[in-house]
């Protein structure tokens, strides 16, 4: 008789501002995994991290389930986590610590500095999209109008305060963290262990969709990667 396997599900959580179309190109073996995408809510006035966190886990409909996070969306998983029972907590893109925090991030939250960052001048994207110049800002600033949709700034202003400020001390036990050497939001230089993915920059879970295609299976059921498969998919 044929062996059932059972299906692992596995809830992403997109970064900053974006919407779940970010993982429009991940796919996983539909015999083994189903995908659940997470959206953002707009936070409750004064609402913390940690009870933005708690609200968000109403959304998780299964038990012992895999949690994938990119950028601010990897610290909001790892505050989930707290809650909930996971089998997997994974992050792209994100921090696992203040540590790891760009240095101009730490200023900021010492100066206040991010507080008159004009969040506002996301509703100008439309407007961009017609006067770029040339393809590639063009291409850019489609790119950032389909992705980049959340554009309440009560939840940009809160998402920014609460990113800068992120009470984390010391990473959190068996989280796996995915890193590209060029990212240039959270510098790889500030970033601990990490499976690398070489040339890969903020923004890879769009444009290295493949790889994550590849190697997130064995990453889900495993916590890390082969060191052998890992180089060469580094150089493909």
């Amino acid at each position: 008789m044929r062996e059932i396997k059972e299906i692992i599900h596995v809830y992403f959580m997109p970064g900053l501002a974006a919407n779940p179309s970010i993982f429009e190109y991940i796919k996983l073996p539909e015999d083994q995994f189903e995908i659940h995408l997470l959206e953002w809510i707009i936070p409750g006035t004064n609402e913390t991290l940690k009870d933005y966190a708690l609200r968000m886990t109403r959304y998780i409909k299964h038990d012992n389930m895999v949690l994938i996070g990119v950028s601010f969306g990897g610290i909001v998983v790892q505050e989930m986590s707290k809650y909930i029972n996971v089998s997997r907590l994974i992050i792209i893109s994100s921090v696992k610590c203040r540590e790891e925090l760009p240095r101009r991030m730490i200023f900021s939250a010492k100066t206040g500095f991010h507080k008159i960052l004009p969040v506002s001048l996301l509703d100008y994207i439309d407007h961009f999209e017609k006067f770029a110049v040339n393809d590639f800002l063009k291409k850019r600033a489609r790119l950032y109008k389909k992705y980049l949709s959340v554009r309440n700034n009560k939840y940009l202003n809160w998402a920014i305060e609460h990113m800068v400020n992120w009470e984390c001390e010391k990473p959190m036990k068996d989280i796996v963290h995915i890193h590209g050497d060029k990212d240039l939001v959270f510098p790889y230089k500030y970033i601990g262990d990490c499976i690398t993915v070489k040339g890969g920059t903020h923004i890879m879970i769009i444009n290295r969709y493949r790889w994550f295609n590849k190697n997130l299976p064995e990453i889900i059921l495993t916590g890390k990667l082969k060191e052998k498969k890992e180089k060469l998919n580094q150089v493909l």
